[in-house]
């Protein structure tokens, strides 16, 4: 068996030791902050509180694992799993309090150091998964790729690899009957022979992944080559078939003992994932409606009846989950007309008032629509909903169009954060939504949901260009 020593050995170690580090720096700062401020037998007992703090983070750390130095992860990710695992320490200390019988413990101190290792622990983690990618980037740490087939599936797979990413793959060509077009291997995609030579080449060759693209491979080839993978710690991933005819991340699943595959993932389906959603949007619409809404209204409303003659509120009938009507709220931004259920709002759109375009440019009129979170309308993330006739149009023009409406629709949205808003200049300007939409459908998380408000927060601070 070839001996792998390419890698560090130790990047799993030196994250630990600087979670570790930034745990007791955290806890030592904060003490000493709030030192004045507690009881003095808890001062006394420092040393047993860092001892319980350490032993209930081992636990926690080998439960909810995150290995920020793996090839592809997002940041959203790793501060999903922070924050699980700083909720986890915190219940095993409690646990451990109550163990060791330490009751004077201020709980508000407890909550507030906790808040702060969560903080901590994401930027460390985070700029440990950015100082790798510098340097993977550089031609260190890498996993060297060779890929099985050609064709669309190979070719995408290997610009994911190659992109400036910093997934740390070198991927050393592929293996066809059948070579690329010139202007494929000119960016790098090198031959290396034909399907009957890849054994003999991962039998001299440093490969650590196999990726088969092949879907004409015969079984026993193979077999051949996945049996010489296990038997040389090679790890083999076949890449679907079905790649071509859906471009889209699979789920596998099992009905009884037969795999299966569903088309598209979507975290949502799970009661769990819902709830946290629910539950967010809901105290997250009241916190706006009874801080912030009152504001601006009390601003928004008078300007928008001394522009214009017409109520201070829009509602527009427009599609929601599943495809259901309802009727989206919203600070009325255009002198009343006929043609608002028909004709989408444009650049320089002579309908507006004044103050229609500021509120619109600063996204102020979409505040309504926190109403519409609360009733169970939308959420506060999702795919932004389509008035109907636009539904009626795109549907028809634009494939998977109808899966944006898996979900709830969102005042926010991925799309929006990356200027797929505003104005449908054509059918591809939309076809691009609908893929943002479809992304987000299958990649959501809780964080990324947090992600997207944040960028929305600053787009509506220092303007959005797309913003009509």
């Amino acid at each position: 068996m070839k001996q792998i020593t390419r890698y560090s050995k130790f990047l799993s170690p030196l994250l630990a030791m600087g979670d570790f580090l930034f745990l007791n720096v955290t806890a030592a700062v904060l003490l000493g902050l709030f030192c004045p401020y507690l009881e003095r037998d808890i001062v006394r007992q420092w040393g047993l509180l860092f001892l319980l703090l350490n032993l209930s983070f081992v636990p926690a750390r080998l439960f909810i694992k995150v290995a920020v130095h793996q090839n592809i992860l997002f940041a959203d990710e790793i501060i999903r799993r922070t924050f699980y695992l700083e909720v986890l320490h915190m219940v095993l200390f409690f646990a451990a309090l109550s163990i060791f019988q330490v009751e004077d413990l201020s709980r508000l101190f407890v909550l507030l150091l906790f808040g702060a290792l969560f903080v901590v622990l994401s930027f460390w983690r985070l700029a440990y998964r950015f100082a790798l990618r510098r340097y993977r980037r550089k031609g260190f740490n890498y996993k060297n790729v060779v890929i099985l087939g050609m064709g669309a599936g190979a070719e995408a797979l290997y610009e994911e690899m190659v992109g400036d990413r910093g997934y740390g793959f070198r991927v050393l060509g592929y293996f066809s009957d059948r070579r690329l077009p010139a202007e494929a291997e000119k960016r790098g995609f090198h031959y290396l022979g034909k399907m009957d030579e890849a054994l003999d080449y991962l039998a001299v060759s440093q490969v650590d992944e196999v990726y088969c693209a092949y879907s004409d491979m015969k079984k026993q080839k193979i077999r051949a080559i996945i049996t010489y993978c296990e038997k040389n710690c090679i790890r083999f991933f076949m890449v679907p078939a079905m790649r071509d005819i859906v471009p889209k991340q699979y789920e596998l699943g099992a009905l009884g003992k037969v795999p299966v595959l569903s088309l598209h993932k979507e975290p949502l389906q799970l009661l769990h994932n819902r709830i946290i959603k629910r539950t967010f949007d809901i105290f997250f619409s009241l916190f706006v409606l009874i801080f912030i809404f009152p504001v601006f209204f009390v601003i928004v409303a008078p300007l928008i009846k001394l522009t214009s003659p017409g109520p201070i509120f829009f509602g527009q009938r427009r599609n929601g989950e599943m495809g259901r009507v309802f009727t989206c709220y919203k600070f009325r931004s255009m002198v009343m007309n006929p043609y608002s259920d028909k004709k989408q709002t444009v650049r320089d759109d002579p309908r507006k008032t004044w103050i229609g375009n500021i509120i619109r440019k600063t996204s102020i009129d979409e505040l309504p629509q926190f109403y519409n979170v609360l009733r169970g309308d939308m959420s506060v993330v999702g795919p932004r909903p389509h008035m109907l006739e636009h539904t009626r149009i795109y549907s028809e023009l634009v494939d998977k169009y109808m899966l944006r409406h898996l979900v709830k629709p969102g005042i926010t949205g991925w799309a929006q954060i990356h200027g797929l808003r505003g104005e449908i200049q054509d059918v591809d300007f939309m076809r691009r939504r609908v893929e943002a939409d479809v992304w987000y459908i299958e990649h959501w998380s809780f964080f990324l949901d947090l992600k997207i408000i944040y960028k929305t927060f600053i787009g509506a601070i220092f303007g959005d260009k797309n913003a009509i």
